[in-house]
């Protein structure tokens, strides 16, 4: 009758378990809710994946300074190293649904006791004592732990991999913005040279005029201090271009080396990118970064099932075959044989709210991370509807500034009329082309922030990312190198 009890008591022990981990639980429950696209107010048309789009701007060179920093930022590398990390979890978990099989050996010196239960002739002696055994250990997942644990890990690794695809996004972007910079700096570098050229045609005109009388020290002094004012235009638009320089260095993975390679850009800065006109239905579902948050509210939600799987009874099958001795010469005879298998069941009855504890941080774990995803959402949202905005405001006055441009240039081209008629004075013409200078740095520092909103409108919405590709297989792509070798 033993047996039976035996059976009946783990029986009732493991019912026990189970009905007091069910009212443990169920009243522990997450309280956060992930934001849906509806609730939020996307209801535009879907953005497709934006494919290169930074071949749209036409420039060999910044193709193939995207494939250098596709290939070699140290920022994904880090991503990269990241995402091996989580992969190598994986196999670790599954490692756990596998038998378990291990050999363990051991020979001791030992001095047995002449008072203890071990006979003669070996009692009060100096043996050698000795074991070798083969065991085999084999979880039954009953609750789904294990299972649990592999999923966790498994949305740890995809989320991972998202990361990366957020930060290849990012780095495309970030060169793109600074390859703009460059541009602008480049233009206002020549805008202002012109500057330079024209109040020094003031100053010397100044001067000619100041021997004949016809202008004082004061006009020398003040058109002295307009030449000073175009030269300090001409040193920061050299200083930007430097500084342009290198950040895409910096971004390409590159030191000084690179930067005397880098030529003057031949983009246009009124190109055309695949933009979306209004805030797209699945912008949530088209940005790595929100579906890497995504991916770990379902990790932290494996985790909550995985501490839930404690409260309930575990078993594990166990065998083991060896051979055990007292004296060398006895470890390999027949009579040495020693083996056992069967179940091995834990109950837990008491743990001093130790589970009921680690329940509970798992919930709160998914409460944290879906905060996290909702806030990340809402900034998603307001990137993209702050690009979309300034990329339309800065096409508004873009159109404006083309005006102005437009009727400097004719106001200089009856200045020169006026000249050749007797009606008018060099200074006119030097004075209205300065206006049409000042309008043309306005003008190229709206192109160059209308193309960088634009681009930071594509980079808000998911830039080249494809949600339908598997995200591990994605961030596994050599992008880096395809690029180059397209370039």
């Amino acid at each position: 009758m033993r047996p039976k009890a035996n059976l009946c008591a783990s029986a009732s022990a493991a019912l026990a378990a189970v009905l007091l981990a069910g009212c443990v639980t169920s009243h522990v429950v997450p309280r956060e809710q992930a934001l849906q696209s509806a609730a939020i107010g996307l209801k535009g048309p879907d953005a497709a994946p934006a494919v290169d789009w930074w071949r749209s701007l036409n420039d060999p060179q910044l193709d193939a300074m995207m494939g250098d920093a596709l290939a070699g930022n140290p920022t994904l590398e880090v991503a990269l190293s990241r995402l091996k990390l989580a992969s190598a979890g994986i196999q670790a978990n599954r490692a756990g649904l596998l038998p378990q099989i291990g050999i363990d050996g051991e020979e001791d010196r030992s001095h047995l006791s002449g008072k203890y239960i071990i006979p003669p002739p070996y009692a009060g002696t100096d043996r050698w004592m000795g074991s070798t055994q083969a065991s085999l250990s084999w979880t039954l997942d009953f609750a789904g732990k294990q299972r649990a644990l592999i999923r966790q890990a498994s949305q740890s690794a995809d989320a991972a991999a998202l990361d990366v695809a957020a930060a290849r996004v990012a780095l495309t972007g970030a060169v793109a913005q600074a390859y703009v910079g460059l541009t602008r700096a480049e233009l206002q570098i020549g805008i202002a040279q012109a500057f330079v050229a024209s109040r020094e045609q003031s100053l010397a005109l100044a001067r000619a005029r100041s021997r004949n009388d016809l202008a004082s020290d004061f006009d020398i002094r003040a058109a002295e201090t307009l030449v000073a004012q175009a030269q300090k235009s001409l040193d920061k638009a050299k200083g930007d271009r430097a500084q342009m320089t290198h950040a895409l260095g910096a971004l390409a993975g590159r030191g000084a080396d690179a930067y005397s390679k880098i030529a003057a850009p031949a983009l246009s800065l009124d190109a055309a990118l695949p933009l979306p006109t209004a805030l797209p239905a699945n912008l949530l579902d088209r940005r790595p970064d929100i579906l890497a948050a995504r991916a770990r509210i379902a990790a932290a939600s494996a985790g909550r099932k995985a501490a839930k799987a404690d409260f309930y009874p575990s078993v594990d099958l166990r065998a083991f075959l060896g051979v055990s001795a007292i004296g060398m010469s006895s470890l390999l005879s027949s009579n040495a044989v020693t083996y056992g298998a069967g179940p091995a069941v834990h109950v837990p009855v008491f743990e001093g709210g130790r589970l009921k504890a680690q329940y509970k941080a798992a919930t709160d774990e998914v409460d944290a991370v879906t905060a996290s995803y909702n806030d990340l959402a809402l900034r998603a949202v307001q990137q993209a509807a702050d690009a979309l905005s300034a990329s339309e405001a800065t096409a508004a006055q873009i159109g404006d500034q083309q005006k102005i441009l437009t009727g400097l240039a004719e106001t200089v081209r009856l200045d020169q009329v006026r000249v050749r008629t007797g009606l008018g004075t060099q200074l006119d013409i030097l004075a209205s082309g300065d206006r049409l200078l000042e309008a043309r740095q306005a003008q190229a520092d709206l192109e160059a922030e209308g193309l960088t909103h634009r681009i930071q409108l594509l980079v808000a919405v998911g830039g080249d990312f494809n949600p339908n590709t598997p995200a591990r297989s994605a961030a596994n792509d050599p992008r880096g190198a395809s690029l180059r070798a397209k370039s």
